[in-house]
């Protein structure tokens, strides 16, 4: 299965199963399996590690224990439209865990800034100050 234009997944990793559907279809659907369940077995994917470790934390829960990201695709009434759903979606998961984060650039406030904001707070606490009952002193 082709991700990006340097990226493909080994169709071996990605397993298939049908199901029952719930939703509208009338008694075609009670007899009929359009649902898709798709598994691609991570842990065995030529994925690199930085890669595998971004795409587990974004599948969240359809992770399983054993390695395998599961979804499922019902939304449609034919079982082509729900695979070819699910596949899109594993594309669509694949290509934002392919994208590495930013590093954070460590700033600090400038010193005319913290000047500013010195000087504000000692204005607020004036005010604050000139608001109390003479001789209150804490």
């Amino acid at each position: 299965m082709r991700i990006t234009d340097h990226l493909s997944i080994d169709e071996s990793l990605i397993e298939e199963r049908y199901a029952r559907a719930s939703g509208p279809g009338g008694q075609h659907v009670n007899k009929s399996e359009t649902a898709v369940q798709l598994r691609f077995f991570l842990a065995a994917s030529a994925l690199e590690e930085p890669v595998k470790r971004r795409l587990a934390r974004l599948a969240g829960s359809r992770l399983t224990k054993d390695g395998a990201i599961v979804l499922t695709a019902d939304r449609e009434r034919s079982r082509e439209r729900n695979r070819q759903d699910a596949r899109d979606r594993l594309r669509a998961l694949i290509e934002r865990a392919l994208i590495a984060p930013k590093p954070r650039k460590k700033t600090r406030p400038s010193l005319a800034s913290v000047k500013r904001q010195k000087q504000a707070k000692a204005k607020r606490s004036a005010v604050k100050a000139s608001r109390r009952k003479p001789g209150a002193e804490d």
